[in-house]
């Protein structure tokens, strides 16, 4: 029920959000602008607006109810359902109690070989979702470091984090679509002119639409550090943080955001600056410490 009410705000949110962009598109194009001597209502296709929208939010939808099998697609995995060892039990067993903790449905657990030590969550909604981590990182963490990492990732579930994020991406995308169109038919007495206008526009401002999906992502992942903190204590988050740090700067990984779209998913990002899917090991930890304080005071 819970995960169908999820679906039903990502339609919803996109109506209202189109609402929104067409009022303010028809009220700037057809009074604001005329009235400073910019007159665009005889180039500008009322439909065009919808066609971003459909095509921005249609995009981010669908991948969003393909996301878990995206995760899994290239990957050696093995879903834990009956778990045969001390560690697949340890994983299994957390990742249930919280789900029972949170009243929200088991999510699938999978385990996945790669020396890495990682972890993501994913899935179109909190009674929907999967929670997948590296054999390196179960080797390389003591047991309550892996709860904590657990708990972050359950508290990307809890929260609806890859619903929010979705809807983020379909926003940007939408405006990325709709600028390169409106660019391109300028040029509409041009076909190949215009053609390549709207490629070109549509890399560039994709390039910028990232500054405030990556934000967003550097946020939520301070509220997942937050949870798992509530949940299982802050010491423990701290200790996982640094160990997989440590072991990430020593095997010299990197994510490229270009070629894996899963990096605001995963516990351990990369990239610079203001295109950072995560923050930086010491905002985090230093995070993790003012919330202890803010408890104990």
């Amino acid at each position: 029920m819970k995960s169908t009410k999820s679906i039903l705000l990502l339609v919803m949110a996109n109506l209202l959000i189109f609402v929104t962009l067409s009022i303010t598109f028809t009220v700037l194009v057809q009074w604001v602008l005329p009235a400073f001597g910019i007159d665009l209502r005889a180039s500008v296709s009322s439909m065009d607006l919808l066609w971003a929208l459909v095509i921005g939010f249609g995009g981010a939808f669908v991948s969003l109810l393909m996301s878990k099998h995206l995760a899994r697609t290239g990957m050696q995995m093995q879903r834990i359902e009956v778990p045969q060892t001390a560690k697949e039990r340890l994983v299994y067993q957390s990742v249930a109690q919280l789900a029972q903790r949170l009243g929200i449905t088991m999510p699938e657990v999978w385990v996945y070989w790669n020396d890495e030590p990682n972890a993501f969550a994913t899935g179109p909604g909190r009674n929907h979702s999967m929670v997948a981590v590296s054999s390196g990182l179960v080797n390389l963490l003591d047991d309550n470091e892996v709860r904590a990492v657990l708990a972050h990732e359950m508290g990307h579930v809890y929260n609806g984090d890859m619903l929010s994020t979705t809807l983020l991406q379909g926003l940007m995308n939408t405006f990325v679509f709709w600028l390169a169109m409106l660019a391109a038919r300028q040029f509409d007495d041009k076909p190949m002119v215009a053609f390549m206008v709207s490629i070109v526009l549509q890399i560039g401002l994709s390039f910028l639409a990232l500054i405030p999906i990556t934000w967003f992502s550097r946020h939520r992942e301070f509220a997942a550090d937050r949870f798992a903190a509530e949940q299982v204590g802050v010491m423990p988050m701290i200790s996982a943080l640094q160990r997989i740090h440590q072991r990430a700067e020593a095997m010299q990984v990197h994510h490229d955001a270009l070629r894996e779209p899963m990096a605001t998913a995963y516990i351990s990002g990369g990239w610079q600056g203001l295109f950072a899917t995560h923050p930086s090991l010491e905002a985090r930890v230093q995070a993790l410490r003012d919330f202890q304080a803010g408890r104990s005071a």
